[in-house]
């Protein structure tokens, strides 16, 4: 994926460091010696060229030197991930304010995708004020269902700096990629009027293509602010048996006026 990016030079970042070190604890623990050995290494060539060939050099590296696993109490990360999230967070932190913004776009812009899923995972650590929200949205339209889950899943970078538009759009293209949206931190805060009318559009569309139904849609919809005639389409629906078993559970207030 090729991002354009762009950062204002005034920019700085927010980082949210009482998670990045409980993060760099935990990883530190599951080393085996060799990996920690060069983890040391990297860590202190970071420290003496904390620029963004280093940065980006170290991140390339992490494949090769330590054996990819799952990372024991996270979201879904790999000790590879994280490592390459934690040396982008150190390398931001080595940085004067102004400059931070603008080599996160750069090493964003670098990384192939397994680089941008780590960035996009971590993008809540490195970003609490929203300062990279524009990038976020570049990355979200990849076509590449990984890098996109790591921006919309298990995250809620998007549910506290997106605006209902751009919030609206990742949970649709959510959908689209036939991710679980369950997983979408912040969207039963985000349940509104116009929403409900998106994801009851996107219904209408699937099912006038004869297309599989999102097995996510009735998470998106907020029921309780449906309108009459969209409670009674519904009811309709279900009593012709064209929408799946599992909208059931969802339909027990709706009925036809």
């Amino acid at each position: 994926m090729n991002t354009d990016v762009t950062a204002p030079a005034s920019a700085a970042l927010d980082l949210r460091h009482d998670c990045l070190n409980e993060q760099r604890q935990n990883f530190m623990r599951q080393f085996e010696e060799t990996e920690r050995q060069w983890w040391r290494q990297a860590q202190e060539q970071l420290a003496r060229r904390p620029d963004a060939n280093t940065a980006a050099r170290l991140s390339s590296q992490c494949k090769r030197n330590l054996e990819e696993r799952a990372q024991p109490g996270t979201d879904g990360w790999s000790n590879v991930q994280l490592a390459r999230a934690l040396l982008l967070a150190q390398v931001l932190e080595l940085q004067p304010p102004t400059e931070q913004v603008p080599l996160l776009h750069q090493l964003f812009l670098w990384g192939d995708d397994q680089e941008k899923v780590a960035t996009l995972k971590a993008l809540d650590w490195l970003d609490s004020r929203g300062a990279c929200v524009e990038l976020a949205r570049q990355a979200g339209r990849t076509s590449n269902s990984q890098v996109f889950a790591a921006l919309a899943l298990d995250t809620a970078y998007p549910s506290r700096h997106y605006n209902e538009q751009a919030f609206n759009q990742l949970v649709l293209k959510a959908l689209g990629m036939g991710l679980d949206v369950r997983r979408l931190i912040g969207l039963a805060q985000r349940h509104s009027v116009t929403l409900n009318q998106l994801a009851l559009d996107l219904l209408d569309e699937q099912l006038a293509a004869e297309r599989t139904v999102s097995a996510g849609l009735p998470h998106v919809i907020a029921f309780d602010l449906l309108s009459p005639a969209q409670r009674q389409r519904l009811a309709g629906l279900a009593q012709q048996q064209r929408l799946p078993g599992p909208w059931l559970a969802h339909l027990g207030g709706v009925s036809p006026n």
